[in-house]
């Protein structure tokens, strides 16, 4: 795969994510990110843990990028970037950024990108709150 789509242990770069978006063709540039919040459905969140069927993963990430260039035929990059592992509240988990020359396809094919992902993707997470209970949620497949 490219640079283009990551699964990692390690802590995601906004910067070079979006560098990897830009381009000279561009006139913006989408990135979202997504981070683990404090809380979900009122209960207090200690920290998530996300598992994937990596060598899967990063091929759907690609078939996304495919998708978004056949609905969106003018941008010119899509970047997909995913943490993996024990993430504490306020980390980033997932980062997805496009380049177009303009910025509604831009926004519209960032939105396409994360939305698909959150769908497609064999990318799993364990919620674990502070009252010590935990359970799996957004598991796609």
């Amino acid at each position: 795969m490219t640079k283009n789509f990551r699964l990692t242990h390690d802590v995601l770069d906004v910067a070079a994510v979006y560098a990897i978006a830009d381009n000279a063709r561009n006139g913006a540039v989408v990135l979202m990110s997504g981070m683990v919040r404090n809380q979900t459905g009122g209960r207090a969140v200690d920290y998530l843990d996300y598992q994937a069927y990596e060598a899967m993963a990063l091929q759907v990430f690609q078939d996304i990028s495919d998708r978004c260039r056949e609905r969106f035929p003018d941008i010119t990059e899509v970047v997909i970037h995913h943490r993996l592992g024990k993430l504490k509240v306020g980390e980033i988990s997932v980062l997805v950024a496009v380049g177009s020359p303009h910025r509604a396809e831009a926004f519209e094919a960032c939105r396409y990108a994360i939305d698909t992902l959150k769908t497609d993707a064999p990318i799993w997470k364990k919620e674990f709150w502070l009252d010590g209970v935990s359970s799996w949620v957004n598991c796609p497949i």
